[in-house]
């Protein structure tokens, strides 16, 4: 790769300004992030090795070319007879408010030690330039110079490039399989429905295959599954409690219609008025609300139990599952009771804020004992 840096906005040469700050900004801090560099960097040496260190971690950094930009720019301010000193100065990752802030007080920590009366910025990108406004507050801001990378663009680069990944989407079998194995799918299904003559049922079966293989990718099922099947513990466990949940929730229904009395549900009545009789509701949930709620648990504890196996991080959120759909059960009963025996609606509080309360403190135990376990590992490391 090779650097261009681009058209000075503002010549310096009728400026009035005679002693120049050179400044290249980071705004996201990679040269602090990947070289572990601490802004701000003063000096021409010191950015030298700044630059070197940031494209020996990350040749493809575009930040290390601007710092080498930065010192060229100085290095022609010098020859024409101009009192400079070149800067790197960064801001955080997350860039945002707290970036420019730290970029603003590296700006001001700068001129104590070189009082300059105006600055030039050196940057390879509108991110970083958005913070010369932020620079204009304490120091007049003469020239802006952007740096641009330049790469081959020659076709035969182009078609190496495009040649790679296609064959990569062609041998790694990640890839090769959706890009490849649902299009011949496709294709062997239409070729045989066009023979036999069944164009309008082959299309939709084409259609829903696709639409399948859309919703698996995009929602990782393929991925999910392989990790149910590995023939591992908590493969067994994932897979035994999860058909046992969804058995158990899908038997709740008849239970729940079981519960509900037959007088109630009469031949001639509407549906309508059915499914709006609060006291059939009552029933319905009611007879519901245990078996969905072990199948429901039954799913939590297995996910709970194999992440505990395999020492997966994740106890806290799966313990707090459990107690939350614990914490809730009362609240949905005393709902029950009011929809069937028309009981106050106030009765709802009582269990309401005894599980918020149940969730609170477990949730507070959980997360200090966790602080504490984390604690214990960074002092034994």
């Amino acid at each position: 790769m090779s650097q261009h840096t681009g058209k000075v906005e503002k010549d310096v040469n009728v400026s009035t300004a005679k002693k120049l700050l050179v400044i290249c900004i980071d705004r996201d801090n990679d040269v602090g992030e990947k070289a572990g560099i601490v802004t701000p960097v003063v000096g021409r040496d010191a950015c030298i090795e700044a630059a070197q260190r940031l494209a020996l971690e990350d040749p493809e950094d575009a930040d290390s070319n601007s710092i080498f930009a930065a010192i060229k720019t100085y290095e022609d301010l010098i020859s024409k007879g101009y009192q400079v000193e070149v800067v790197t100065i960064a801001g955080v990752k997350e860039r945002g408010v707290q970036a420019d802030e730290k970029i603003l007080v590296e700006t001001k920590k700068v001129l104590e030690k070189f009082s300059a009366n105006g600055a030039v910025i050196v940057s390879d990108g509108e991110d970083d330039e958005s913070v010369i406004p932020v620079i204009q507050n304490v120091l007049p801001v003469v020239s802006v110079q952007r740096v641009v990378m330049k790469v081959s663009r020659s076709v035969e680069y182009s078609y190496a490039v495009f040649g790679k990944y296609l064959k990569m989407l062609v041998y790694d079998s990640k890839y090769s399989k959706f890009f490849l194995g649902v299009p011949g799918i496709l294709l062997l299904i239409g070729g045989i429905g066009t023979v036999i003559g069944y164009t309008a049922e082959i299309f939709a079966l084409l259609v829903s295959i696709l639409g399948a293989a859309f919703l698996i990718r995009a929602f990782d099922i393929d991925r999910i599954l392989s990790n149910w099947s590995k023939p591992t513990p908590m493969g067994f466990i994932r897979i035994f409690t999860m058909v046992a949940g969804v058995l158990l929730i899908l038997s709740s229904v008849p239970s729940g219609i079981g519960a509900v009395d037959p007088k109630l549900v009469e031949n001639d009545r509407e549906i309508v008025l059915i499914i709006t009789d609060k006291v059939i509701i009552g029933q319905f949930v009611s007879g519901v609300l245990p078996i969905l709620w072990i199948g429901l648990g039954s799913i939590f504890a297995g996910t709970l139990l194999s992440n505990w196996m395999g020492g997966v991080p994740r106890q806290i959120s799966d313990t707090l599952r459990i107690i939350v759909l614990a914490a809730l059960y009362p609240t949905i009963t005393q709902f029950t009771n009011i929809m069937i025996k028309d009981e106050p609606s106030l009765t709802l509080v009582p269990p309401l804020l005894g599980g918020l309360a149940v969730t609170l403190v477990s949730a507070t135990i959980l997360f200090k004992k966790y602080r504490k376990h984390k604690d214990q590992e960074m002092v034994s490391d």
